[in-house]
């Protein structure tokens, strides 16, 4: 997905959104588990949809910490 990045390190600042996807093609191309994909790939889309954004991500309003655009993605998870 990603490097380990140790120059921000500890920062809050990383992009989730890579491995939180990577998550949903293990579920999908190795486990068979398509429509569990499709909720996490969902998710992930209607944060962004919301106007969350990492700093590298760039847009409008203040940047998403990397807690707080993980704690959006799940908050769109059915429960």
């Amino acid at each position: 997905v990603h490097g380990s990045a140790p120059d921000i390190a500890g920062l809050d600042i990383a992009n989730p959104v890579a491995t939180i996807a990577s998550a949903a093609l293990l579920l999908r191309h190795a486990l068979g588990l398509s429509g569990e994909a499709q909720i996490i790939e969902m998710a992930i889309g209607k944060t962004l949809a919301a106007g969350f954004r990492t700093a590298d991500l760039g847009g409008i309003g203040t940047p998403a910490s990397c807690t707080t655009m993980t704690q959006a993605i799940l908050d769109r998870l059915p429960s």
